[in-house]
């Protein structure tokens, strides 16, 4: 690193406004909410999400409550493109949910895209063209006429083709990529062509996306950026002003959180702050720190766990343990200061009364989770913690869940019988709590079998002494366990599901985790099963979740 920075980099230059207003205002409602999750959250993975994925993640969306889904970029690529057809053919769009979609400012490209949106009964257009300095002259050659033509042709098109289709309502969305590195004036130059070519009125308002493409300063910079721009915008009254913070100073939310407060009217995002580089604002932070504040999102994380699973499931990225709100360890004191002060407010809190506990500034009951004091686990149980010996000594590599779960069994038998557990003592542990469960019900036997492209199976189990024949179908093994368990009325929920494998050659085992919740309880348990075969394995393991459900909830099975 150099010891003279500033020979290299330049400071960004403050915004003249002598009577900035934002810093005296505060945030009284919930912004309009856009998930870009399916496009610049999809763009950024290593692997991008199969149809499958891509699904269960606009279903996910849809039910947390956004009414704007970024869903693809169609001209890129004939798989988004699909995409778009299908959720549009096939009905899976809600009435009050509308599809958003990006573009180039690049004729061929907006046809393609207005293709993919035909028959939507309401649609975003996106679409956008470099404006800063750099990209002007470094990137395009272009000067800042040849800029302002290119957004204003692009208009026209999009309006020339959406007439034709009169039975969608079309909405236009424009975003002056990079911002945050553009000249104010010149910024203003672009939208206010822009909005005029469209023609945007009160009555049919133009979406003007103003992007920190890559954060260039401090939030209040941007801040002033969108107050100026909140200031000095033609037909302001036509104009929904749209955020669109990423995290490359480690400050988007600050950044999005000012921007409101600077006369943002939509903020665009990912869950869990998912994106290109180091991520798109956290929407769920964003949602949440409003909620604290006693500001209702429009967004309901009542199962934030739901959420994070299907969200992990979807993008096969791991959310940070201590990620707010939703993070493994969030809710969890590992120091005897903090877990007193944490027990000695549960104690006193009034239910009817403010929220106001130590160390905890939202209840975890609100978003469906517990507080999990973890004691002891490093220090009294074994030199590595349960989870080392486990995996030293009989390679079990858990869950971080799981770690935490079968720690409270730890923590119950060593208070009830005293003394220090070894690692034989804790395998017996393990394998009682989890590999022995035969009640209410015994995993027997299964038979797989392909039907109408679904997988089927008859799974032998005996409950009650008394051996039973369940059949169901699924997209796979365990989805078509789960609807044979339901002939008996058990109506389980996965939340996640992990498998590994154990030794090697011959004698190799896989191993089966599997988290699961039941219609009627607020408890989420774990399930394991070993075995030669990683599909007998794995319904062990969700017969033994069911188990421990039952033992530890008092759900009836």
């Amino acid at each position: 690193m150099l010891k003279h920075p500033a020979t290299k980099y330049t400071a960004f230059p403050p915004i003249k406004i002598d009577d900035r207003q934002w810093p005296s205002h505060t945030i009284t409602a919930a912004p309009i909410w856009m998930s870009t999750d399916l496009r610049d959250g999809n763009q950024a993975l290593f692997e991008p999400m199969n149809s499958e994925r891509k699904m269960r993640m606009f279903k996910t969306l849809c039910d947390v409550g956004f009414k704007e889904i970024e869903v693809a970029f169609p001209s890129a690529s004939q798989t988004d493109f699909d995409f778009v057809r299908k959720l549009i053919e096939d009905g899976h769009i809600p009435d009050d949910v509308t599809l958003e979609v990006l573009a180039p400012a690049r004729e061929p490209l907006i046809r393609r895209t207005i293709e993919a949106l035909k028959g939507s009964r309401r649609a975003i257009v996106h679409i956008y063209n470099a404006t800063s300095k750099p990209f002007r002259e470094i990137v395009f050659g272009m000067s800042k006429p040849e800029v302002v033509t290119m957004a204003v042709n692009a208009v026209k098109l999009v309006k020339q083709l959406t007439d034709e289709h009169p039975e969608t309502e079309w909405v236009l969305e424009y975003s002056p990529e990079n911002f945050t590195a553009t000249e104010l004036d010149f910024a203003l130059e672009v939208c206010n062509a822009v909005t005029e070519a469209w023609g945007a009125t009160p009555n049919r308002k133009i979406i003007l996306n103003l992007p920190t493409t890559v954060e260039m300063a401090t939030p209040n910079i941007y801040a002033d950026q969108i107050e100026w721009m909140d200031r000095h915008l033609a037909r302001r009254d036509s104009i929904i002003i749209s955020l669109h913070p990423h995290n490359d100073r480690g400050t988007a939310v600050a950044a999005a959180e000012l921007g409101l407060m600077a006369g943002a009217d939509r903020v665009e995002g990912c869950l869990f702050g998912n994106g290109e580089r180091t991520g798109n604002v956290d929407l769920v932070t964003l949602a949440l720190n409003l909620y604290t504040q006693g500001v209702y999102p429009n967004l309901d994380f009542s199962d934030i766990n739901a959420v994070a699973r299907n969200f992990e499931h979807c993008t096969q990225l791991p959310i940070h343990p201590r990620h707010p709100y939703v993070g493994d360890l969030v809710f969890t004191a590992f120091s005897g200061s903090h877990q007193d002060a944490i027990k000695k407010g549960f104690a006193a809190q009034d239910p009817d009364s403010q929220w106001n506990l130590p160390y905890l500034p939202i209840d975890p009951a609100d978003l469906g989770r517990n507080y999990d004091s973890v004691i002891r686990i490093n220090s009294q149980s074994g030199k590595g913690g349960v989870a080392y010996l486990l995996e030293a000594e009989y390679g079990i590599v858990m869950p971080r869940r799981l770690q935490v779960e079968f720690s409270g069994e730890v923590q119950r038998y060593t208070d009830q019988h005293g003394g220090e557990m070894e690692a034989s003592d804790i395998w017996a542990l393990f394998t009682a709590t989890y590999l022995d469960t035969t009640q209410p019900i015994a995993y027997v036997e299964h038979h797989l079998f392909e039907d109408n492209k679904l997988q089927g199976i008859r799974l032998t189990v005996e409950a009650k002494g008394q051996t039973h024949v369940l059949s169901g179908e699924g997209n796979g093994p365990i989805d078509a366990a789960i609807h044979a368990l339901q002939q008996s009325g058990i109506k389980l929920n996965v939340r996640s599901y992990e498998e590994r494998s154990m030794g090697k050659g011959g004698d190799a085992k896989a191993c089966s985790f599997v988290e699961v919740t039941q219609n009627g309880s607020e408890r989420e348990c774990y399930g394991v099963g070993m075995d030669a075969n990683i599909v007998t394995a794995s319904i062990k393991a969700l017969i033994s979740g069911l188990n421990r459900l039952s033992a530890t909830s008092g759900v009836a099975v």
